[in-house]
This record gives C-alpha cells, sequence and structure tokens, in this order.
C-alpha cells in the first residue's frame, strides 16, 4: 500500500477519534441488550478462571504484499496468549492483579524443514481495574510491568523492558477505542534502536456490529520522533457461530517492528486464519 495512501487512511482517523469526542461521542446509553451492567461484570471477573485469555489467540497465514510473494516472505504467524490470576480476592479499587504470557512466532512453512524464524517471548505481571459509569461496564484500565525478548544469544539477542498503561473503553454499544502508553527500558545491546522501529504508543479503535459477530479494528502505533511515521494494523473477524468463541480472521500489518528479530524490516504482510478471542473483548 503506498505510503501517501497510508498518510490519508492515518488523517482520516484522526479526525474520526477527533469527531467522536463531540456531544455525539459521549457515553450513549445502549439498549437492553447491549446493557453490561455493574453487578453481572463484577460477578464474571470474580467468577471467572484463574486461568483465561489475555490478547487474541490467532493462526494466520499469508503473503507479503508489495514485493512479489515467495517462499521466504509468505508465511504463518501465530499468537498465544493467557493471564492467571493472581488473588482470590479483590484487591483495594476493584482491581486484580495478573501474571500475563504472550508467545509470538513467525513460521516459514514453505521453506525446507519448516524454520521457526522468530519466537518472541512477553511475560508481564500488572493490575487490572474494570471501569463503570452509571451502572454500566464500559471498559478497563490496566498497568503492567513486562518484559519482550527472542530468547537468542550474541548477534541475534533481541530485549528490552517497560511499564505500560493500557485502556480500553467503550463509547457507544459498537464502538471502543485503545491506548497504550509505555516506559521503556532498553537493556538489549543490539537493539538500542528499537524505539526509533516499534514505537512509543498506540492508539486505535474497533467497530463490532451485529451483535459483535463481526470487528473491524484499526490499531496506530507511532514510532519514535516527530515524524509523521507509524505503523499500521488492520484486523476483520467474522464469527463462526453464535455459541462459539472461534472467528474467521483477516489481519494486514504495513511498518516495521512486527517480529523482534528483524525490527528494523519493513513489512507489509497480509494473513488470513481463524482468532480465538477473550470474553470481553481484545487487548493489543
Amino acid at each position: 500500500m503506498p505510503r501517501r495512501l497510508l498518510h490519508t487512511v492515518y488523517i482520516l482517523f484522526l479526525l474520526f477519534i477527533s469527531g467522536m469526542q463531540s456531544a455525539d461521542a459521549q457515553i450513549i446509553s445502549p439498549s437492553k441488550e447491549d446493557v453490561l451492567n455493574v453487578d453481572s461484570v463484577k460477578q464474571a471477573f470474580e467468577d471467572a478462571p484463574y486461568f483465561s485469555l489475555y490478547k487474541d489467540n490467532y493462526f494466520i497465514f499469508g503473503p507479503s504484499i508489495g514485493p512479489r510473494p515467495t517462499r521466504t516472505n509468505t508465511n504463518v504467524k501465530f499468537q498465544i496468549s493467557v493471564a492467571q490470576r493472581l488473588t482470590r480476592s479483590t484487591l483495594p479499587g476493584g482491581s486484580y492483579l495478573y501474571l500475563f504470557y504472550t508467545q509470538k512466532c513467525f513460521w516459514n512453512v514453505l521453506e525446507k524443514s519448516f524454520p521457526m524464524t522468530d519466537l518472541n517471548f512477553n511475560p508481564g505481571i500488572g493490575i487490572t481495574r474494570p471501569i463503570f459509569v452509571k451502572n454500566r461496564f464500559i471498559g478497563k484500565i490496566t498497568l503492567v510491568l513486562e518484559h519482550e525478548s527472542n530468547g537468542r544469544d550474541s548477534i541475534q539477542s533481541r530485549s528490552w523492558n517497560k511499564i505500560s498503561l493500557a485502556a480500553n473503553m467503550l463509547i457507544d454499544p459498537k464502538i471502543m477505542i485503545y491506548g497504550k502508553f509505555w516506559i521503556p527500558f532498553i537493556d538489549g545491546q543490539n537493539n538500542r534502536d528499537l524505539l526509533d522501529y516499534v514505537g512509543i504508543y498506540q492508539f486505535g479503535l474497533s467497530y463490532m456490529p451485529f451483535n459483535h459477530r463481526f470487528a473491524a479494528t484499526l490499531l496506530v502505533t507511532k514510532r519514535k520522533g516527530w515524524n509523521f511515521n507509524y505503523n499500521t494494523m488492520f484486523e476483520m473477524s467474522y464469527k463462526i457461530g453464535r455459541r462459539t468463541n472461534q472467528y474467521l480472521f483477516l489481519q494486514y500489518y504495513n511498518g516495521y517492528g512486527e517480529g523482534l528479530l528483524d525490527y528494523k524490516q519493513f513489512k507489509s504482510q497480509l494473513r488470513v486464519g481463524f482468532v480465538i478471542r477473550p470474553r470481553f473483548f481484545s487487548d493489543y
């Protein structure tokens, strides 16, 4: 996708966000079937199993967009992400303590011996607090200390740490906005310039009509510096059945830092597959 077109999409997205912050973007009272009231959500958090999903769990496959697809740039990307609640009781302020773990892998299944070219490990520990307004659940805020590395040594080693503050907020029964900001601590000797590529904060928007059977998400990550530079990820999903948590899934990534090993390499990648989602909504 041409950079100029991506810049246009980015500007339209910012205008859309700004427009929603007007009077029409106030928290809108949903219909009865969309209400997530305080008691039901608190009970869901308290009764939830200690071991649950954190971010999206997906398995997707597809080619590079732009360059001619080859065996090396057409691959599988999959992610496994779970959360373990560490406390039986609710903490002060109605919050919960969690241990998080996410693993992302890039797998070149078209090459000989099917090499897994990059594995990224992302453990963390943090506090999550559900947010309620007018007896309605509208999202959550999470403060987490996390580490990310690729588990390699020598010149292929990549690692960093960060303290992240993330928020997910429903501004309408069908629209959710995301924001995540982090204070980084770069400890990897071979990735001192990591923030120039993976960014310093991200924000996004999800549209979820049709009783949440369909969803579309645009996520933008701002790279370091004052330039108009960013990484973009667009996702679409469709629930296979009303009683299942599995979705057909499409993901398009455009930018740097998709994986740690080749974080300096620009990627434009389209992949399709399936995803399993957390109960309320996805984290990024």
